[in-house]
């Protein structure tokens, strides 16, 4: 999924982008709450100065460990007036005091602080099965982790709390202070049964801190995200920290870096440039002329990825581009292939180039503090209903600007989840069909025929850009006037057969290779609805389409002109901390399939000639 913040590019490299992107979550330390605590001999005394009634001594690392957690000290006050001075017992009285206070049928309905709620991305095409507990849309983007955190919640709320092991207990309390329902299971695992609470604390703190390090971070975000996180305090947890960053330095050493980006990613040229680059490409000998082939996948991958891409592929330079340059969105891909570059041209009509030309209703609403002028990547995920409230709710409570904790709070989301103004203080998502036009598709493309709202996010968030994509392919038009055949692998929804149409190039034969039959169904509505007058054959896997399969297609065909696709990027994901084994990913291994068809096509084509 691409994240650019800042606008203008004036690096010479380029660490940035939203689908290898893992930014954490700004923590409460943003918001600090009015029950900061000092002490005074043996009371408690609350920043508006009023002393606390409670009887209870004051032992400070046993009442802060509950303060800092966001409890408030009336309650742990009662807690500990209850249970004495045993944590589980007081950590279990403030967790059900916290579900009776948030229960509906008992409490009136309170505008609810500003609290954490991460996730990761996909970015658009990759990483974006990740979700938590009050990001995604609820009724669509629900994990495994996040529905049985809903599970245990819900226990409490019907007063079967007391049935709870210890460890839905503790992972109950993690996800009720913000922490990922899966960073709080992965520290449950690593740090042992027996693990307290502020060891768990630590343990994800650190890693945060650890990615707060890393390079893959914007650069006006990641300073105060180091500040946030290095506010979390404590000997311990700056000892953790330093031992991973030592860690990162060493692998670095050792000659594990990051890819390093051309900045800008412009490959090897955009329309928009007033004077053409002079860019010396030698082609092996072996890959110049037809059949052509063309692959993309996500522009930062782990260390090696593009080097492999790259040996399989008959070592040609890759071109990385940011879909910036084409749209109002960013989407930064690698693409690799042996088209000519001379002589392209983009699509007509230019695509709007801003947020407000593309959305113009929301230059009405849009507040001078949102800088923004383009959109980050588009992914397969969208905000949720419960954070644009939270945004409204704290924006609203002031007649002017906010103040600039609130707008940090509501520009990083508004940014990561690409949020637009649609009213006074009201953020929302995009609409599906917004989506398809900021990509370059035809109007409800993907919309109708049984396809669901979250089937459309998600096949659009894993497609090309289609305006990118046609400004590489326009070469073809002059190349094939009487029109072209195409092995289209891991078609999705069909962004390269609709570039390849509205540039004019006539498409005679397309073998459509796509797993997902919704997919598929898109894909053939189109053909019907643009009333194609060549053959769409479909096929559901790649791993399926043997030799044997190809040379009757060729034979049957008259070969292909055109081998296009790009991977699963599932592997690949700079955010993917769970499954981000390259190239040997399960999903991701299948470039090697893109090989093995592209050398198979090209060594019988030879032979039929």
């Amino acid at each position: 999924m691409d994240k650019n913040l800042s606008g203008e590019d004036n690096d010479d490299i380029d660490w940035d982008t939203e689908d290898e992107l893992e930014i954490q979550e700004i923590q409460d330390t943003v918001f600090p709450s009015c029950t900061d605590l000092r002490t005074t001999g043996q009371h408690v005394v609350c920043c508006d100065g009023e002393v606390s009634s409670s009887s209870v001594p004051f032992r400070s690392k046993f009442i802060q460990q509950f303060v800092v957690m966001g409890f408030p000290e009336e309650s742990i006050a009662k807690a500990i007036e209850q249970n004495g001075e045993n944590s589980d017992l007081v950590l279990d009285s403030l967790l059900t005091f916290k579900a009776l206070d948030d229960s509906p049928e008992e409490q009136p309905s309170v505008s609810p602080p500003l609290e954490p709620s991460i996730s990761s991305d996909e970015s658009a095409s990759e990483y974006n099965e990740n979700v938590l507990d009050n990001v995604y849309e609820e009724d669509s983007w629900s994990s495994d982790s996040d529905n049985y955190i809903n599970t245990v919640k819900q226990c409490y709320l019907n007063d079967e709390g007391s049935s709870l092991s210890e460890k839905e207990k503790m992972l109950l309390f993690l996800a009720n202070m913000g922490y990922p329902a899966e960073e709080a299971s992965i520290a449950m695992d690593k740090c042992g049964p027996k693990a307290s609470l502020p060891e768990l604390v630590d343990f994800i703190c650190a890693a945060q801190m650890s990615r707060a390090e890393d390079p893959y971070l914007l650069e006006d975000v990641k300073p105060n995200l180091k500040d946030i996180l290095n506010d979390c305090g404590g000997y311990k947890k700056r000892k953790m920290y330093n031992e991973l960053c030592n860690r990162k330095k060493q692998r670095e050493i050792s000659g594990e870096e990051p890819i390093r980006l051309p900045k800008p990613m412009i490959g090897f040229g955009i329309p928009t440039e007033s004077v053409p680059r002079m860019v010396q490409r030698i082609l092996p000998k072996k890959t110049i002329g037809p059949p052509y082939f063309y692959y993309e996948n996500v522009a930062l991958a782990p260390k090696g990825v593009w080097d492999t891409i790259k040996r399989h592929l008959y070592e040609i330079e890759p071109e990385f581009v940011d879909s910036k340059y084409f749209s109002a969105t960013a989407r930064k891909r690698g693409y690799l292939h042996n088209l000519p570059i001379e002589n392209r041209f983009p699509l007509f009509p230019l695509p709007p180039r801003t947020i407000h030309e593309a959305l113009p209703l929301s230059k009405r609403w849009w507040p001078s503090w949102d800088s923004r002028s383009k959109l980050n990547c588009l992914q397969t995920a969208i905000g949720s209903a419960r954070l644009t409230d939270k945004i409204r709710k704290a924006v609203e409570k002031y007649d002017g600007e906010p103040p600039m904790e609130i707008q940090k709070y509501v520009l990083y989301h508004c940014k990561k989840w690409n949020l637009v103004w649609v009213g006074r203080n009201k953020v929302a998502p995009l609409e599906p069909d917004e989506v398809e036009m900021l990509l370059g598709f035809p109007k409800n493309h993907t919309r109708g025929g049984g396809i669901s709202r979250t089937d459309r996010y998600k096949s659009l968030g894993n497609s090309f850009q289609v305006d990118t994509v046609a400004y590489h392919l326009s070469v073809l038009r002059d190349l094939f006037p009487n029109g072209i055949n195409v092995l289209s692998l891991f078609s999705g929804i069909g962004g390269a057969e609709v570039a390849l149409y509205r540039l004019g190039v006539p498409l005679n034969n397309v073998v459509s290779v796509e797993k997902s039959e919704v997919n598929r169904n898109i894909v053939r509505s189109w053909w019907e609805q643009t009333n194609q007058r060549g053959n769409l054959i479909h096929f559901d896997d790649v791993q399926l389409l043997s030799r044997d399969r190809l040379k009757k297609l060729i034979e049957s065909l008259g070969g292909f002109d055109l081998v296009i696709g790009g991977s699963p990027c599932n592997n690949l994901a700079g955010s993917n901390r769970v499954s981000r084994d390259g190239l040997e990913g399960k999903e991701s291994s299948l470039f090697f399939d893109y090989v093995r068809i592209l050398d198979d096509v090209k060594s019988i084509m030879s032979r039929h000639r």
